[in-house]
Order: C-alpha cells, then sequence, then structure tokens
C-alpha cells in the first residue's frame, strides 16, 4: 500500500535560536510496520515525530506521506491519515467532555452526526473508556487522559498512529494496559520513547536517533543487543535484557 508509506528524506531542521535538531534523518516505514524511535535526550525524536504530520516542517529534505510530498497545502489531508499522540495529553485534549474531545476531530472532517457517534462510540469502547465519556478531560488520572487522547485520534480513522513517549507518567497497570491497547492497532505504528521494554514489547524495528540522524535502523532485538552501538548513543539495554532482571 504505497499511499500509506512514511517517508523521511535527508531531513534537516533548526530552532529559530539556530539550535540544530535534525540532521539529515533518513527512514522509510511500510503499512503495518511498528517502529520504534529511541534515542537520548536530545537526539530529535520529538522534533522528529513533529514533522511527520507537519506540525514543523524541514529547513531542507522533505517526508513524504505516500509517495507525494508532505507540503503546507496537504496538511489537512496528511493530519487526518497520520494520527499523532503528544507526550503530554493535555495538549490535545481541551473540550468541556471526553465524549467532545473525542468527537471534535471526525466533526472536523465533516462527517454527517451517525458517522460521527459510531466513530466516538468505537473509541471509546476500543479504549475501555466508554464510562469516563460525561467526564472533564482535567479530571481524570493520567492513564485515564492517555487512553482518552487515543481514543481522540483513533476516531479519526489514521493510517498511521504516531506516539511521543506514551508510557511517561503510567503506572505499572496503565503501562499493560497501554501496551494492550496498542497491540490492537494493526495499522503503521510508530512509537519515540526512553521506554526501551516498550519498545521491545511492540516494536519489531527500532531506529537508533542521534544528534538528529540515524545512527541504526534494523531489528529490535538485534539494536538492543549491542552494547556498543548503545552506549554510543548514551543508551542502555533494555531492563528485560540485562542478565539480573527477569520479564515481568
Amino acid at each position: 500500500m504505497s499511499h500509506h508509506l512514511v517517508i523521511a528524506d535527508r531531513l534537516h531542521f533548526r530552532y529559530p535560536d539556530g539550535t540544530p535538531a535534525l540532521t539529515g534523518a533518513s527512514f522509510r516505514i511500510a503499512h503495518g510496520e511498528s517502529v520504534g524511535i529511541v534515542g537520548a535526550n536530545g537526539a530529535g525524536k520529538s522534533t522528529l515525530l513533529m514533522h511527520l504530520n507537519g506540525t514543523l516542517l524541514p529547513d531542507s529534505g522533505e517526508v513524504r506521506i505516500g509517495e507525494e510530498p508532505l507540503t503546507p497545502d496537504r496538511i489537512p489531508d496528511v493530519r487526518r491519515r497520520v494520527g499523532m499522540i503528544f507526550q503530554d495529553p493535555d495538549d490535545q485534549l481541551f473540550m468541556p467532555t471526553v465524549r467532545d474531545d473525542v468527537a471534535f476531530g471526525p466533526l472536523n472532517m465533516g462527517l454527517p452526526p451517525g458517522e460521527v457517534e459510531a466513530r466516538v462510540t468505537a473509541a471509546l469502547r476500543r479504549t475501555g473508556i466508554e464510562e469516563l465519556a460525561a467526564r472533564p478531560p482535567h479530571r481524570l488520572s493520567g492513564g485515564e487522559k492517555r487512553r482518552a487522547a487515543i481514543a481522540s485520534v483513533l476516531a479519526m480513522s489514521p493510517d498511521v498512529l504516531v506516539l511521543d513517549e506514551p508510557s511517561a507518567g503510567l503506572d505499572p497497570h496503565g503501562r499493560r494496559a497501554l501496551i494492550g491497547l496498542l497491540r490492537e492497532f494493526t495499522h503503521t505504528k510508530i512509537v519515540a520513547t526512553h521506554d526501551l521494554d516498550l519498545v521491545l514489547d511492540l516494536c519489531e524495528r527500532t531506529i537508533v536517533l542521534d544528534r538528529g540522524t540515524v545512527r541504526a535502523d534494523g531489528k529490535t532485538r538485534e539494536i538492543f543487543a549491542d552494547e556498543p552501538l548503545l552506549a554510543s548513543c548514551r543508551l542502555e539495554k533494555p531492563l528485560s535484557m540485562q542478565g539480573h532482571w527477569g520479564r515481568s
């Protein structure tokens, strides 16, 4: 499915103060892949993700969603196809109730009321938060907010789900629930995180980002077994691959 491709081609980006964030990052992700993006603080992970739905545009290089470049005029279409879950759910939950937040995207897509209601109901059920539909988002726990944010994106039926630090702030129960939920999403998943065990659980492929460029791209377990690579990128093996820790 070429229209589901996510391609980054030699992306360069500097922040307004001149700080380089991306320095030639390139990769190609096919439909249905689950890909982890890992790197130390400042490696460029969040900046890279924001290029995948047009929140940021590169100084040079290009992003292609499908075979076509992501240009300013294509941003509305791309944002319907590439669903972004931000690191802080409060950045995308802003309506009076959870149901209103989940309905916001489909309503702005111009869908008929019956289709909006069907999508909202399905997204709430899929994320297990039907009972929270009438609650104001600011009254939810961290895990509940995360599920509400995911529901608000799933209601738009994206081809690609992009997640920035999805397990941040979750307790063990919330983290396990998140993993179970994300396993059910069968389209493309791109997960940027410091939680390497989460990547090991969810992603068969991992991209290592270091100072804005791709240092390695391959099978997750092989990447995480390469201790010299991890050390050079200021990373450590997942706890579950360290001999004195067992898998939970």
